[in-house]
């Protein structure tokens, strides 16, 4: 029997949507060897479609006797041309974006967790790239890691999150926006307007523009160190 228009929009409004939480591997990498003699402990989010093996390479100049360096992984794959090419990894989607925050805000929590008992003595540096940056601010917000310098390298601030009750807690860190000249993606107009919406929001940020494009380049987080006042 041929069925009508009515009985096909009957049965999609059927459709029901269901969640439930399964275990899933996370992959990280990390350069050093975590002691109660290390002086500084890493975690740097990657951007999107990079890799943390490859993202990590980027922090080779760390000595990895005082630095140990922490790269998580996003918890999506893909091929970056269709259904071949190289691998890549993304953090989120809107699609369902709330879960997705709450796995890989877990999987951060979890590794810092970790971690930071091995790493006693240790300054934390958490480093977001590109889409990392929004990646590391939003387990901040939701986990409220002890940390000392959160940089925030060619990316940019949750609109849709509330700063105001933490203002206190993230002003106590040291916090610095790095962004390249020759950027891409990242162009006059956006910076303008994340130094406005910091500005407007009472953070307390400083500054890195540095010569180079979207992309942690060696001089610029030489520069970075510099800053912060750390030996490579």
């Amino acid at each position: 029997m041929k069925k009508s228009i009515t009985d096909f929009h009957q049965n999609q409004e059927a459709i029901q949507h269901h969640s439930f939480t399964v275990k899933k591997k996370a992959h990280y990498y990390t350069t050093g060897t975590p002691s109660s003699s290390t002086k500084y402990f890493w975690i740097i989010c990657h951007g999107y479609g990079q890799l943390a093996s490859d993202f990590i390479k980027d922090f080779s100049i760390l000595d990895s006797d005082e630095h140990f360096v922490l790269a998580p992984e996003g918890l999506s794959r893909f091929y970056w041309k269709g259904f071949s090419g190289r691998i890549a990894a993304s953090w989120m989607t809107s699609k369902d974006r709330l879960d997705e925050i709450d796995d890989y805000t877990n999987m951060i929590g979890g590794l810092y967790d970790e971690y930071r008992v091995q790493l006693p003595n240790a300054q934390i540096i958490l480093l977001g790239f590109s889409q990392g940056c929004a990646t590391q601010v939003r387990w901040i917000m939701r986990k409220l890691p002890q940390f000392d310098t959160l940089v925030m390298w060619a990316g940019l601030f949750p609109e849709d999150l509330d700063y105001s009750p933490q203002l206190k807690y993230l002003n106590q860190k040291e916090m610095i926006f790095a962004y390249g000249d020759e950027d891409q993606f990242l162009n006059e107009a956006y910076i303008i307007a994340q130094k406005n919406f910091i500005e407007e929001r009472g953070l307390k940020m400083k500054y890195l523009p540095f010569k180079g494009k979207h992309k942690v380049e060696e001089e610029a987080l030489a520069a970075l160190l510099a800053k912060l006042k750390i030996l490579k």
